[in-house]
């Protein structure tokens, strides 16, 4: 399976949430726009305590007892509950990403870090929005979801 370099997407700093992954051309619904491969870590060499310092902040949950960290731009997705992108893992040890949603030049691509774009499952940090306000954290959008399915 090849792998290769995607000239739609670019790393630029956001207002809020650090370095995060945008669009420079538009990507349809659908488009695969990164496939990365992943080198796989024991996790306790990575989670346990600070030994694993910062790239802790970068890994995906693997398999049993282990962590990937994505290559690429792989892990410099930045989280929403409302991501206009998702990841599937391809074989075993590469992440493709893909576009759930029309993305448009310059904004910026985000993922659900719970593994499915619908999945409400708290993080564990404070999600901020791209406009410099938090957006709604999991119990919240639950109860506005049962509330528009309620009206």
């Amino acid at each position: 399976m090849p792998i290769y370099s995607s000239p739609l997407i670019e790393v630029k700093q956001t207002r809020t949430k650090g370095r995060g992954v945008f669009a420079r051309e538009f990507i349809p619904q659908g488009t695969e726009f990164e496939r990365v491969p992943v080198i796989v870590i024991p996790a306790e060499q990575v989670l346990e305590d600070a030994a694993g310092g910062i790239v802790q902040e970068y890994v995906f949950q693997w398999g049993r007892g282990t962590v990937a960290l994505a290559l690429g731009f792989g892990s410099m997705y930045n989280h929403s509950y409302a991501p206009n992108a998702r990841y599937d893992d391809k074989g075993r040890l590469t992440k493709v990403f893909s576009a759930v949603a029309d993305i448009h030049p310059g904004d910026e691509i985000t993922i659900n870090y719970n593994g499915h774009e619908e999945d409400t499952t708290p993080v564990w940090f404070d999600v901020a929005s791209g406009s410099g306000e938090s957006e709604p954290n999991a119990q919240e959008l639950e109860e506005a979801l049962e509330t528009v399915s309620a009206e």
